[in-house]
Order: structure tokens, then C-alpha cells, then sequence
């Protein structure tokens, strides 16, 4: 039974998830569908990319992955079907797919939509169902879609790294309100050398350790860890981290309004310096 997980920004108000599984279902029955999210924020291409690469490397080879994201930033003329470690990934020629593999995929064909279909969701998804069953059935990527494509790349959201300082952007905040900060343990390893840090964040806002689990403080105080996936969170034992520390997420649609980002960049940025 071929696993085939999905991931959107669609919400779950109204049918359009439910549709959109019955389409996947109509193509192949045999699919056993996994929902990562349904409620990543719009055009936020940091957190998506989040949270589809560090969900993406925990399912075995050969699962397919649905990843309906910004599929209409542009208007467009095809869709991408790329091959990467053993996995397939479905997505909007957006820079995505460069996000989440933090690489160019090894293999990437362009599936081409129908001149005088409507370009909506539900047929997107009808084009990636047939594509994912073709493959289930034994052909290669090479032969379902089109090898002559430039995709559009888009680096993923870095830290700031200097001699004595990471600065970090806080990218995801999860379902207690903790931040998930965009500096991994192995680069906050490499930078730090063995020597003694702080993270500092907002104006007097200070962490000088790294804790083990939520417990390892008081009830009510902040700390910092490293997650399951390997990345920095802020949070307070069981408080609202996001909340009473005013902390809140970057999102890329920022850079095209200066002011506005200047004014938010105070809550979104965490800075770790090495002494």
C-alpha cells in the first residue's frame, strides 16, 4: 500500500481537503494518505519549508509527498514532480522544493497542465494523482514528464553567522506557543567552540543554557532547547512563550514591505553570542 502524505495551506473549513483526498483516492485507492498540516500561514515559505523537510525525512523511500502550497502565486502553466533520496515530492514551480531539500533535487520534471483546463486546486491535484500512480506502477520519473525545465529556486532562510554571534529568525510556532528558531544544534555547535553563550532576544530577554526537556525549570520560566528536529525553541514550562514574550514568526511576504518589516524584525529576531 503506497503511503502518500499531505501537506497544504488550505485550513480545514470548508470541503477542499476532503476533495482533494478523494481525488488522490479516485486516481489510486490503494493510497494510504498521511496529513502532516493543513494550516501552514499563506505565502510563508520559511515555515512550510519547515515543516515539510523535517516531516519528509522520517517516512521511508518510496513514499509520495503532496505538498499543495502557494500553488497560485503565479499563474501556472505546470507543476513539479521531482525525485530526491528516494522520495517523490508533488509541488508549485514557487521555490519551494529548493527550501525544503535545502538543494537542488536530483531528478525534476515538469508536469504540464492542460491549456483549457480551469487551474484550480482540485485539478492540480487530479495531475499529481495520475503522475504518483504511474510511478506506483513501475515507470520512471523520466517518463511522465517533461526533463527540459529551469525550475525556480529559492534559497532557504539562513542565520547570520559572525565570529561570535549567530543571529536567528524565528520560523515556526507550534501548537503550546513555543518558537522554533532557524539555528540548528549542529551550526550553533560549530559556532559556539565549547565556549559559553547567550541568547538574547527582544531587550532584556536572556537565556545561558541549553536545557534538556521543559522540566529542567520552574513552572512559569523560560528556556531554551533543541528539538526533535535539531532546531532552537524558546519556550516557558508550561507557559505561552509566543505570547508573554511578544516573540513572533518571520515571514518572507515581509521583505516587500520595509517599514513594516523593520518595525516586526524586533520580535522576530534571536541573536546567540559566544564568549
Amino acid at each position: 500500500m503506497p503511503l502518500l502524505t499531505l501537506t497544504s495551506d488550505i485550513g480545514r473549513q470548508d470541503f477542499l481537503v476532503g476533495a482533494v483526498k478523494g481525488q488522490l483516492l479516485q486516481e489510486n485507492s490503494d493510497f494510504s494518505i498521511v496529513d502532516i498540516s493543513h494550516e501552514l500561514s499563506p505565502f510563508n515559505y520559511p515555515q512550510a519549508a519547515y515543516v515539510c523537510r523535517n516531516a519528509i525525512k522520517n517516512f521511508p523511500a518510496g513514499t509520495f509527498h503532496l505538498v499543495l502550497v502557494n500553488l497560485f502565486d503565479e499563474k501556472p502553466e505546470h507543476m513539479l514532480l521531482a525525485e530526491h533520496n528516494g522520495h517523490y515530492i508533488g509541488c508549485a514551480d514557487n521555490g519551494l522544493l529548493t527550501m525544503i531539500l535545502e538543494e537542488i533535487p536530483q531528478k525534476v520534471v515538469a508536469l504540464n497542465l492542460g491549456k483549457n483546463e480551469q487551474k484550480n486546486t482540485l485539478y492540480c491535484t487530479s495531475v499529481f494523482a495520475a503522475a504518483f500512480k504511474e510511478l506506483n506502477s513501475g515507470k520512471k520519473i523520466e517518463e511522465i514528464g517533461s526533463l527540459d525545465i529551469s525550475i525556480h529556486v529559492k534559497n532557504p532562510l539562513r542565520p547570520l553567522l559572525g565570529n561570535d554571534y549567530i543571529e536567528g529568525q524565528i520560523i515556526f510556532t507550534d501548537n503550546f506557543e513555543n518558537v522554533i528558531v532557524n539555528i540548528h544544534r549542529d551550526e550553533f555547535e560549530e559556532q559556539r567552540k565549547g565556549r559559553s553563550f547567550k541568547i538574547v532576544f527582544k531587550r532584556d530577554e536572556v537565556i545561558d543554557r541549553i536545557s534538556d526537556t521543559y522540566a529542567d525549570v520552574n513552572e512559569g520560566e523560560k528556556l531554551a532547547l533543541f528539538n526533535s528536529a535539531g532546531y532552537l525553541e524558546i519556550a516557558i514550562n508550561k507557559g505561552n512563550a509566543a505570547g508573554l514574550l511578544g516573540l513572533q514568526g518571520f515571514s518572507e511576504r515581509q521583505l516587500q514591505q520595509s517599514q513594516y518589516l523593520n518595525s516586526r524584525l524586533f520580535y522576530q529576531t534571536v541573536k546567540v553570542f559566544f564568549e
